[in-house]
C-alpha cells in the first residue's frame, strides 16, 4: 500500500500487546486514536520517544486518546520493554509488519543489514476511524512532532 494522507480511512489491523491480548483499530471507534510506530525496543531514540510520551500520558488522556506504540518486534521483547522503562501504554507486536506496510512505515533496509524495521512515524486517528495526522520519517534518529499530534487532538 502506498502513503497514507489525512481524510484516508486508518487501514484496520488486529495486533497482539505484551499482555497477549489483540488489539483491533476498528474496535477502537468512539476513541481517538495515536499511533506511534517505532524501529526497535532498546535503542536510544525509541526510549526516549516513548519515554516522553509516558511522562506526558495524562495530557493524552485529557485529549481523550489512547496510545499505541507499535514495531516488529516480538510481543515478549515488547514486555520487557515496557517493563523495564514502566511505559503507561500499550506496545503491539507487528511481527509480520502487516500494519507498518499498510501504514507506509516500513523500511525496505535498516542498519547492520535488518530489512523490514517499522520507520518511525506518528498516526492520528478519530473517533470515526478516519486519518488527521500523519508524519513518517525517513531518519530513525529523529522524533515525531509530539506537539503537532496533541494540537491536532485538541482539535478533534
Amino acid at each position: 500500500m502506498g502513503s497514507l494522507s489525512i481524510g484516508d480511512k486508518a487501514p484496520d489491523f488486529s495486533l497482539f500487546n505484551t499482555e497477549k491480548q489483540a488489539v483491533t483499530l476498528s474496535e477502537l471507534k468512539g476513541q481517538n486514536v495515536v499511533l506511534l510506530f517505532f524501529p526497535l525496543a532498546f535503542t536510544s531514540t525509541c526510549t526516549a520517544e516513548l519515554c516522553g510520551v509516558r511522562d506526558d500520558i495524562a495530557n493524552y488522556s485529557k485529549l481523550d486518546a489512547k496510545v499505541y506504540g507499535i514495531s516488529v518486534d516480538s510481543l515478549f521483547s515488547l514486555g520487557k520493554f515496557k517493563e523495564e522503562q514502566g511505559l503507561n501504554f500499550d506496545l503491539l507486536s507487528d511481527f509480520n509488519k502487516t500494519a507498518s506496510t499498510d501504514y507506509g512505515s516500513l523500511y525496505d533496509s535498516f542498519v547492520l543489514g535488518m530489512n523490514g524495521v517499522s520507520k518511525r512515524s506518528a498516526f492520528v486517528v478519530d473517533k470515526e476511524g478516519i486519518i488527521r495526522y500523519v508524519e513518517v520519517l525517513e531518519s530513525a534518529g529523529d522524533i515525531p512532532n509530539l506537539d503537532a499530534v496533541k494540537q491536532v487532538l485538541a482539535s478533534l
